[in-house]
């Protein structure tokens, strides 16, 4: 299923947490997989400011000029991992793990050195999204095992789930497994959430499928770093579903939100305005559905895509940042983008496809929404 790669009570969290416990606050050892691209950045961001002292480990090809001053190893995931040799962190963020036999490496190479190996994983790991999911639910199996390691939108979802299993077993009751949905914000490189304030702040008609009650689930990536953090902090251990609330928001929020950050940091003239388009319709029209971010067709095996509970987190102390917040300072940080980033978006219907999808909604005789 395409929509894999977009994406994954507390007390019955916590496992024992060993003989060892991770320091908390200022001085806390922490070594970071990344740390230089979206997610990574928010956790070392958000790291620095509460006094960690971060380590960074990666190839050094991604915003290298970012955190001049925190200590930096050189390597690769792909086996190169000597860098590491000889250090000790009170714990460990793995946001750049894909491929099983990658993190295994990287987890049994930590386990001696590490108190805490945090990995950050996907609710693309769980089987179906037929029926609603918790931490318990089934996850998606690779057919041909850890063979495969190319990241196609089918096998991304398993690969992460064989990913939790190399984690478990290499440091079993101290690992912490946070599978996220939607990761969104500022710093986003995918363009998905930042497509409609985007979208909105170009002005006029904007497509949007289905009805404004359609429910959507995401997580901003500060609210993932603070629980991130939270939890080392707090000694947790356990799996936790990273996403909003089912029902909390929905497109119509998403959307009306967008539109006033828009009239409020773009002032696009004509001014910007939603045109629901029925899923029939679009279907009709052989449109595809994939195209329009964040919203999922509640049909078939995505039907409860948006319902993932998270239930466990919000017990463990996740807070939830407001739409419109998220909303806003995604803009912002979009329009300060270069020209040459900010078009074309890399998420959304093309300009050419949606006027042609508004013309055929427009002379079927329908109305906005």
């Amino acid at each position: 299923m395409q929509r894999r790669q977009f994406i994954g009570s507390a007390a019955a969290a916590l496992c024992a947490a060993g003989t060892r416990r991770v320091r908390a606050g200022t001085g806390l050892r922490l070594l970071i997989l990344g740390g230089t691209q979206f997610i990574g950045v928010h956790m070392t961001a958000l790291a620095l400011k509460r006094g960690y002292r971060v380590t960074l480990f990666n190839r050094g090809k991604t915003n290298p000029k970012l955190f001049p001053h925190v200590e930096k190893l050189r390597g690769d995931r792909n086996g190169q991992l000597d860098a590491l040799r000889g250090h000790s962190w009170d714990a460990v963020i793995d946001d750049s793990g894909y491929v099983p036999r990658q993190v295994r490496l990287s987890a049994e190479l930590l386990a001696p050195h590490v108190q805490r190996y945090v990995y950050i994983s996907s609710i693309s790991a769980y089987a179906s999204f037929a029926q609603p999911n918790d931490e318990s639910s089934p996850l998606a199996p690779l057919t041909r095992g850890e063979s495969i390691e190319k990241l196609t939108g089918p096998n991304y979802g398993p690969l992460k789930a064989l990913c939790e299993q190399a984690v478990a077993v290499a440091m079993p009751h101290r690992n912490i497994v946070l599978r996220p949905g939607f990761v969104v914000g500022p710093d986003d490189p995918t363009d998905r959430f930042t497509y409609w304030p985007a979208r909105a702040a170009r002005g006029g008609a904007m497509l949007v499928p289905g009805v404004s009650a359609q429910p959507i689930q995401f997580i901003d990536a500060r609210d993932l770093a603070r629980f991130t953090l939270d939890a080392i902090e707090r000694d947790l251990t356990g799996t936790f579903n990273m996403v909003t609330p089912p029902g909390r928001y929905t497109m119509g929020q998403l959307v009306g939100a967008s539109i006033h950050a828009a009239e409020a940091l773009a002032r696009p003239k004509p001014a910007p305005r939603a045109v629901w388009v029925s899923v029939d319709f679009l279907q009709r029209e052989k449109a595809d559905l994939d195209e329009f971010p964040i919203w999922i067709a509640p049909l078939g095996d995505t039907a409860a895509f948006p319902e993932v509970s998270a239930a466990r987190a919000l017990q463990a102390g996740l807070k939830i940042t407001p739409i419109a917040t998220t909303v806003r300072d995604t803009l912002a940080w979009y329009l300060h983008r270069p020209a040459s980033e900010r078009t074309p978006l890399k998420a959304g219907p093309a300009p050419a496809e949606e006027r042609r999808l508004l013309a055929a909604w427009a002379a079927h005789g329908k109305t906005d929404g």
